[in-house]
């Protein structure tokens, strides 16, 4: 039985282009150590904070296959370690430094950011004077709130306004709900919601600079990085399958046609690190490249977890935990592009836009 004990990198380009190859190998090896322990995960994520490019920095190419070469070998190490490069990425961008916004003699901050919506769910700021605020309410979808040290955390200031803050999650005021959280998929990284009452927060940016600054758009690119890696992590347990006995014409169509999708979608975000790069990426521009690679790689990863399944037959999802669980990692993960709701969007924005798209 032919098995991938050490997964290698993970590139979006041609051979002749790929670059730091002993960096992402190393990247991908430590992921795979981490094998859904989100303690691992979060020191792989603090080792990784400063050297892995931000985007828009020249080397975004750099930064995709990183996240990629992570959801591979891990979806628990790709997942914690994306949001907290995200946070980093974010306070490069409004000129913060992280340790400038972390109490005396703290270790390493481990980071989150704290920025989806829900009915039901609402966190209020309030000024408290100078550069203190007060959050009040209740916030959804908190990964790891009850591990992590920080959190940018976006919150209302007026009925329709939003502003982002920093967050010690050490914070006496906050209230970390795990109970909810019964999900087989990443289930050592709980997102369950926050309480928070009283909590002292410090401002990241003015009113709406954190869906404004064009690495919100980036971010969201980042993200579907990380969906390609785990479709290219289920891929290649089909390629193992060929190597294991001769194939039949329906294994090898199944092969082929995950080429096809996952090159597609990885051209897709190749270009977009290009577009990043060359400033192409920016305003609404930005929005629309990012709507596109997300449904793209989306859509890629549920044709792979398809045809996974058709062409491997019950067996790894019976008896191989990593098969099994990065199909329940990757489903779930996948989930926060929002599917036809997210293409109609597309579709609302390529029509307001008055001219033919293609």
């Amino acid at each position: 039985m032919t098995r991938i004990e050490s997964p290698g990198p993970t590139w979006l380009t041609v051979p002749g282009k790929r670059t730091a190859e002993s960096s992402l190998r190393d990247a991908a090896t430590a992921a795979f150590a981490v094998n859904g322990d989100a303690g691992r995960a979060l020191e792989l994520s603090r080792a990784l904070g400063g050297s892995v490019p931000r985007p828009g920095s020249g080397r975004t190419l750099r930064l995709l296959e990183t996240l990629a070469s992570l959801a591979a070998a891990d979806l628990t190490a790709a997942r914690v370690a994306e949001a907290h490069l995200d946070a980093l990425a974010i306070l490069d961008q409004a000129a913060l430094h992280p340790a400038g916004l972390v109490a005396g003699g703290s270790p390493e901050p481990s980071w989150g950011v704290f920025a989806a919506e829900a009915a039901g769910s609402r966190l209020e700021a309030r000024p408290v004077g100078g550069a203190r605020w007060r959050l009040d309410g209740t916030k959804p979808w908190c990964s790891l709130a009850g591990s992590l040290s920080h959190a940018l955390v976006t919150a209302n200031t007026a009925a329709t306004t939003q502003r982002l803050f920093v967050v010690d999650l050490a914070d006496p005021g906050i209230t970390v709900r795990t109970d909810t959280w019964v999900s087989r998929g990443l289930p050592a990284v709980p997102s369950g919601p926050v309480e928070f009452r009283g909590t002292m927060a410090r401002p990241v940016g003015d009113d709406g600079w954190y869906l404004r600054r064009p690495g919100f758009a980036w971010g969201g690119i980042g993200v579907a990085a990380c969906w390609w890696g785990g479709a290219v992590g289920l891929a290649r347990r089909v390629w193992e399958s060929v190597l294991e006995r001769e194939p039949d014409q329906i294994a090898l169509a199944h092969l082929g046609a995950l080429d096809l999708a996952l090159t597609a979608a990885g051209t897709s975000l190749a270009a977009a690190a290009a577009a990043i790069d060359a400033g192409d990426a920016v305003g609404d521009q930005g929005a629309l490249l990012a709507a596109r690679v997300r449904g793209q790689v989306a859509r890629t990863v549920d044709e792979v977890i398809t045809r996974t399944g058709h062409a491997l037959g019950p067996a790894p999802l019976a008896f191989d935990a990593r098969h099994a669980g990065r199909i329940a990692d990757l489903q779930l993960y996948v989930r926060q592009h929002h599917a036809e709701r997210d293409d109609a969007a597309l579709g609302r924005r390529l029509r307001d836009a008055g001219v033919s798209p293609w």
